[in-house]
């Protein structure tokens, strides 16, 4: 028999308190050929498509490995062949559920971690906070 997951994450699983939702969130494009991602997935502005996200890999080139272009996913959206409209929460002040944030598969520790430390620049309090952050 077929084994059969569900995806139980809702928009915007990550946000706790905040600002009104339009202070805080921004429409933007998710580049094709992403996938499909979830909401609360970490992802970062290319910097020659400003407005254009992808997932962010520390190993890209493009902008979308600096922690500063990083911003949430609030949607899930399936941008395997094809860029989609939606939404992510780019800056404070915001609660965010450290532990509902999905990463690049691979990512290493410390890179997870400049990128909590980049979303709290912009006013996100990404809880709770870990031990040698």
């Amino acid at each position: 028999m077929p084994t059969v997951s569900f995806n139980t994450k809702r928009s915007g699983c990550y946000l706790g308190e905040s600002a009104p939702p339009n202070i805080i969130n921004r429409e933007i494009m998710i580049a094709s050929g992403q996938g499909v991602l979830v909401p609360g997935t970490v992802i970062a502005e290319v910097t020659a498509t400003p407005g254009t996200y992808k997932v962010h890999d520390p190993a890209a080139t493009d902008g979308s490995q600096l922690p500063a272009n990083a911003a949430i996913l609030f949607h899930a959206v399936d941008a395997t062949s094809a860029a989609v409209k939606t939404v992510a929460t780019y800056s404070g002040p915001a609660t965010i559920f450290g532990n509902e944030l999905t990463y690049k598969t691979g990512m290493s520790g410390a890179a997870q971690i400049a990128v909590r430390e980049a979303l709290r620049a912009k006013g996100m309090a990404v809880l709770p906070q870990h031990v040698g952050e």
